[in-house]
C-alpha cells in the first residue's frame, strides 16, 4: 500500500500545525472516504478525518471547541469530547476512523493508540440502527435516481411524494396538525391535462414564522425540482454516482456484518475489493440505467445476513458508559495536568 503520511508536510496542511485548537492537541489522523475504503480511483479526492484532545480552557474553563473543518483540503478533525458521543452512537462516518488499515494512519501518537485499543468499547447493537439507517438512505438514493428515469408518470409522483414525506419528517411525522395551523399533502387525480396523478396541498396556516414556512416551502421545492431535471440529465455523470451509491449500500452492509457478528470495525475492504470495483464500474447496471436482477439479489442476501447477525451478535444493546467515561477521563486527566 502507497505511504500517503508525506501529504501532511504539503503547504496547504500547515493549519495542523498552527492551529490553537489543533497541533499539539491531535492524537490521531487518517484517510477516510474512498481511499479508506480501498475504493479510490485516479479521480478520487484525498479526505483526512482526525481526532483532537479537548484544550484544559475547553474541559474546566470557558473556551469550547467541537470540529476543526478545512474545506480546501477535505479535512474535518473532531474534538475528542464529541468524537466520543459520535462513537458511542456508532456513527458510520466516525466508527470508521477506528479501523483503518495500518498504511492509512497519517499520525498516531500514544492517546491515539489507546483509543484504538479500546475501541471495541464503542460498539454495540446500536450499529443496527446506525448503519441500517446509512444503508437506507444508499438505497432511497438509487430508488430516487431510478425513479426519475424509468418509472411511469403516475409512479413518478408517488415517488416524489414519498420523498417529500421523509425530507418533512423531522417538521411534522404526520404531515397534518401543527401549532398555528394545518398542512396535508396527497396525491389526487390531476388537474393538469398533461399528468395522470399529481400532488396537491392543503394549507391553513394563522401567525406563522415567515422564515419557517419559507424553510418548509424551500423542503419541499428542491425536492420537486430534483426530480423535475430529468430532461436536463448528465447520464454518463450521474450514473458513476448512481453506482457509487450502489457500492456504498453494499459497503455499508459488509461493515455492520463484522461489527455485529465479529465485534471487528474492518474499513478497509480488501476481500471485497474487486467486488466493490465491479459495482462502481457498471458492472451491475442495465442498458436502460436500473440495475440488474444479480445486484439485487446480492443486495436482499446482505439485508438477511444482516438480519440474522443482529438477532445474533454478541454486543451489548448499548456501550458500557461507565468503562467509557474512565477512558475519557483517563485522557482527559493528562490534558489537566499538562501531560500532553
Amino acid at each position: 500500500m502507497t505511504d500517503y503520511r508525506a501529504i501532511l508536510n504539503k503547504p496547504e496542511y500547515d493549519f495542523i500545525n498552527t492551529n490553537e485548537h489543533l497541533g499539539k492537541h491531535v492524537i490521531l489522523l487518517g484517510l477516510a472516504g474512498s481511499y479508506a475504503y480501498g475504493t479510490n480511483i485516479e479521480s478520487s479526492d484525498i479526505d483526512i478525518r482526525g481526532i483532537a484532545l479537548n484544550k484544559k480552557s475547553d474541559l474546566i474553563g470557558l473556551t469550547q471547541f467541537e470540529q476543526y473543518v478545512d474545506d480546501n483540503t477535505d479535512t474535518v478533525i473532531y474534538a475528542f469530547n464529541k468524537m466520543v458521543n459520535l462513537l458511542l452512537s456508532c456513527n458510520p462516518n466516525t466508527i470508521e476512523l477506528l479501523g483503518l488499515a495500518p498504511d492509512n494512519y497519517l499520525y498516531l501518537n500514544d492517546i491515539g493508540k489507546m483509543l484504538l485499543d479500546n475501541k471495541r468499547l464503542f460498539l454495540s447493537k446500536r450499529a443496527i440502527q446506525s448503519f441500517g439507517g446509512y444503508a437506507d438512505a444508499q438505497l432511497r438514493r438509487l430508488q430516487n435516481a431510478l425513479a426519475r428515469d424509468t418509472f411511469p408518470q403516475s409512479e413518478k409522483e408517488q415517488h416524489i411524494f414519498n420523498s417529500v414525506k421523509n425530507a418533512m419528517y423531522s417538521f411534522n411525522s404526520s404531515y397534518k396538525n401543527f401549532e398555528n395551523g394545518s398542512l396535508e399533502i396527497f396525491i389526487d387525480k390531476s388537474v393538469n391535462p398533461e399528468l395522470e396523478t399529481e400532488i396537491f396541498v392543503n394549507a391553513k396556516l394563522n401567525h406563522y414564522p415567515l422564515r419557517d414556512y419559507a424553510s418548509m416551502w424551500n423542503t419541499m421545492s428542491n425536492v420537486v425540482k430534483d426530480y423535475d431535471k430529468i430532461g436536463k440529465r448528465n447520464k454518463k455523470k450521474d450514473d458513476l454516482h448512481l453506482n457509487k451509491h450502489a457500492m456504498h449500500l453494499i459497503r455499508l452492509f459488509m461493515m455492520a456484518i463484522d461489527i455485529l457478528e465479529k465485534g471487528e470495525i474492518n474499513t478497509y475492504r480488501e476481500k471485497e475489493h474487486d467486488l466493490l470495483m465491479d459495482i462502481r464500474f457498471g458492472k451491475y447496471q442495465t442498458d436502460e440505467g436500473t440495475f440488474s436482477d444479480s445486484f439485487y439479489d446480492m443486495m436482499r442476501e446482505y439485508e438477511r445476513r444482516l438480519h440474522y447477525v443482529a438477532e445474533h451478535t454478541d454486543l451489548p444493546a448499548k456501550p458500557d458508559f461507565k468503562r467509557v467515561q474512565e477512558l475519557v477521563m483517563t485522557i482527559n486527566e493528562r490534558v489537566i495536568r499538562d501531560e500532553i
